[in-house]
This record gives structure tokens, sequence and C-alpha cells, in this order.
């Protein structure tokens, strides 16, 4: 079986065909990546720094921003409204997904993830270029969709509605609150009634390509996210959740957010309940 949303991953087959083509943009969405970036990346790619592009007023980790922001900050990428966006990364947490979350909450349809990423990209000897980048700036608007995003005043209210299902895709050991956390809480375990589907699950292969889509059906069916119920994922600090949206994405799931804060904000609070 297909994925239901196919155009959201595109391949390295794909990218290789279309990289001359000025309407595909391609960015390097690796967290803390910018170095490794210099050193090798894509051909015509631009490091999409998204602890930069990120709220300013908040100690919180790469917080979304404004949509001015991010609208300046795209723009002078040389990225524009009609462009389709082609997100990688060379991380093994799969920050390629945060790329291509972001984009679409900012009202961009055409962007993807290329599968693999870099690493696969790199293996099949296909061509890397190093140094600065400088692109010729384009304008661009972003607009905000709130439905593709959750905060904290909702994860609370959801607690006691339960109309949300929360998706956790953190390691099972952090979900059950033995797991040591990345960033430092206060507080260990997971949202109650939560449930854990770590990102890991989804990918296969030293690259992390997606699994395919009966694979993907069935770790979300064993973990009980149900087609029906509209779905929040969380994480440590709102990156690996975007692999888990990306994989219900694939599925056709419409109806899926993330919780920006994730553990970070949730377990550094004294108002937020704790399952472990």
């Amino acid at each position: 079986m297909s994925y239901t949303n196919a155009s959201s991953l595109v391949s390295t087959e794909w990218l290789a065909a279309h990289l001359d083509d000025p309407k595909v943009k391609v960015i390097d969405s690796t967290g803390d990546g910018r170095k490794a970036f210099l050193e090798a990346h894509i051909p015509r790619a631009v490091f999409f720094d998204f602890d930069e592009i990120a709220d300013r007023h908040t100690d919180l980790l790469h917080m979304l921003p404004p949509p001015e922001l991010f609208a300046e900050k795209v723009g002078a990428l040389g990225i524009g409204n009609d462009d389709h966006v082609v997100a990688y990364d060379s991380s093994p947490l799969s920050s390629g997904a945060r790329g291509w979350w972001m984009f679409r909450v900012f009202g961009h349809d055409r962007v993807s993830l290329l599968d693999g990423g870099l690493p696969r990209w790199t293996a099949e000897g296909r061509p890397a270029e190093s140094g600065q980048v400088a692109p010729a700036p384009a304008r661009y608007k972003a607009g905000f969709r709130p439905e593709l995003v959750r905060s904290i005043e909702q994860l609370l209210a959801n607690v006691e509605t339960g109309e949300e299902l929360v998706v956790d895709a953190r390691a099972a050991e952090r979900f059950a609150g033995r797991g040591k956390e990345k960033h430092p809480t206060r507080h260990l375990g997971h949202i109650p009634h939560s449930v854990n589907v770590p990102y890991t699950d989804l990918l296969e292969g030293d690259d992390h390509r997606f699994r395919t889509s009966d694979e993907l059906e069935r770790i979300f069916d064993k973990a009980g996210v149900d087609a029906r119920q509209p779905v929040v994922t969380s994480c440590g600090s709102g990156v690996t959740a975007c692999v888990v949206a990306l994989g219900l994405h694939l599925l056709g799931h419409d109806r899926v957010a993330v919780y920006d804060g994730s553990w970070s904000e949730w377990g550094n609070r004294d108002d937020t309940p704790v399952e472990t």
C-alpha cells in the first residue's frame, strides 16, 4: 500500500532529477548543524536554522517564531511562496521533519522531506558542496495554521477532556521516567493518558528512511492510535514529534498537531500533572 500523502516524502532519485529546477528549493534542517553544513551539503541547499528562526521572547528551545519573522528569514534564504521546498538533515534526530512541519504551519503546502536525508544522498555517491551559500533574496508571505500546533494551555485542558490523543515520540525509557532527558527537566515521565510511539520505530536503515505504509499502520495500531481521533505529538523539545506527525500525515491522518513546548516545557513546571 502506498502512502496517502506520498508527495510529502521524496526520494534521492527524485531530488537528483529535479535539483536544477529553479522552483525546487532545498533546505538543510539539521539541528545545531551549521558547521556540518559548511563542510558538506547538497548542491544549492541553504541552511535552515530553526534555532534561529524561532521565538526570541522565550527560554524554551526553538519555539515557533511569529509569521513575520519566519517570512523574513525564509525570504532571505531565497525561498518564495510558489517554490517546492525539500527539507533534509544529517542528524540521527531526523530533524528535517521539523523544517517540513514549520513550513506547513506557516501555510506552505509544497514542502517535502528527503527520505534518507544527506546520509543516503552521499552513500549513493551523489554530489555535495561545501562553504557558505548566498542565495538571491525572495519575497515570502507567511500565513499561520493554528490547527497544526498546540500550546501548554491546550494540553492542560486536554488532560481533562481527552479529546485529543497525545502521542509521545521519545524513547520508551524516557516516556516511563527512567531515562535521562537530553534537556534536563525537574520532572520525569509523560503527560497523563498519552501513548508512546518512539520516532525511531517509524524509521529503518542507517539513513533513517520511513518504513512502508503497512509497517507504519501496524506500529500506530499497536500503540492504540485511532485514525478517528485527533492527535497531538510531543517529544523532548518539539523536533522528533514532527517525525511522528509526518508519519501520521503520510498515512492520511488530517488532524495532527505538534505540542511545540513538549517535555522541555511540561517537565519544568509544577502545575503540569505527570505519569510514570
